[in-house]
């Protein structure tokens, strides 16, 4: 290789080595491994070994047939990670521990299959979509379906995305960001017609440092959010003192209307509480199944119901302020995710 050749070979490299590793160690080295870690790792793996596949075939072509299907395969598997770690992410154990093998085991008997009888080296157009290689479309076109099935998990992020005065989540930030990675990496090498067939390997190295320098910089700030954590694993809590959290919740946001507060955060709650920060987010993940912003705005929009209902001198406006919300957007995004329906409609359905 001449020396411009042994750059770009490094860097088209670069990202799939490096993307081994950290499967690698989401797969077996971090702690409190679990579902979501896993996917993971599988995404990187499938992602990686796709990478290594297109640089290695585009550097040597003379590589093993058996390498190029395991590359092949590999890509076929990238979507379906992609959606199965979009899900449990965004909505952890809602679904059975084994649902991921429906979406998993078919691509790899149907990959093995058509790598055995009808292999790359043999049969290289059907492979190619520029020659009209049905297989290639397959391919390429269910590794979109399910970047636009993640997509549609994560669509309320990316609206949120580009609202004003509203906030994501770190692992909302993560997620989207991941899935725009997925969809520049399958952009660039359905570009190949067009630019070469490097340039995928090479997108995928920038996608990957960006999204590598992303996780640094959370971690820096010690925000976990690649990976569900265990909580609270070592310290359960007992009944009587959920039954003591319920009765000092129901004083504080029935009896004095806490939620009113727009300023109220879970630690100033928990220090009415005497508790722990980390108890009570327990409590309310683990015994009522929702999180502090949920608990919270379930109050303020049953009490705005009941004030749209009666207090019918007051503006929309009026009622989000007395109810806790900081502004109009926020009333109306929350009304709308409890309700179904904007606060203007469901006043409108009253008349």
């Amino acid at each position: 290789m001449d020396f411009e050749t042994q750059v770009l070979f490094f860097f088209s490299a670069l990202g799939a080595f490096n993307g081994l590793f950290l499967s690698a160690y989401f797969a077996f080295f971090i702690k409190h491994r679990n579902r979501e870690s896993y996917l993971l790792a599988g995404l990187l793996l499938a992602v990686s070994v796709r990478v290594t596949k297109s640089v290695f075939l585009t550097f040597d072509p003379s590589i093993s047939n058996t390498f190029i299907q395991i590359g092949l395969g590999a890509c076929a598997l990238i979507g379906p990670f992609l959606y199965l770690y979009t899900r449990e992410s965004l909505k952890p154990n809602k679904t059975p521990s084994w649902n991921w093998l429906l979406h998993v085991v078919p691509v790899i008997v149907i990959m093995f299959l058509l790598g055995y009888f009808y292999p790359y080296r043999e049969n290289y157009w059907m492979w190619q979509r520029s020659r009209g290689g049905p297989f290639g479309w397959i391919l390429y076109g269910q590794w979109f379906l399910y970047i636009l099935f993640s997509f549609i998990l994560c669509k309320k992020s990316f609206v949120r995305l580009f609202k004003k005065g509203e906030k994501l989540s770190d692992k909302e930030i993560w997620i989207v960001s991941l899935v725009c990675g997925i969809f520049i990496i399958w952009l660039f090498y359905n570009l190949v017609p067009y630019t070469s067939y490097i340039f995928g390997a090479i997108s995928f190295s920038f996608v990957f440092y960006l999204l590598l320098l992303l996780w640094i910089f959370k971690r820096r700030n010690n925000t976990s959010f690649l990976v569900q954590q265990v909580k609270y694993a070592n310290k359960k809590i007992t009944n009587t003192e959920a039954s003591a959290i319920s009765s000092k919740l129901k004083h504080l946001f029935e009896q004095e209307a806490l939620y009113k507060n727009p300023e109220l955060k879970l630690s100033h709650l928990a220090a009415r509480l005497d508790l722990a920060p980390h108890l009570l987010s327990q409590y309310l993940n683990d015994n009522l199944g929702k999180g502090f912003s949920t608990f919270i705005n379930e109050y303020r929009i049953q009490a705005a119901e009941e004030m749209l209902k009666h207090e019918h001198h007051l503006t929309l406006e009026a009622i989000g302020q007395e109810c806790g919300f900081k502004s109009n957007s926020s009333f109306y995004t929350a009304f709308k995710k409890f309700k179904g329906q904007t606060p203007a409609k469901f006043k409108k359905s009253l008349v």
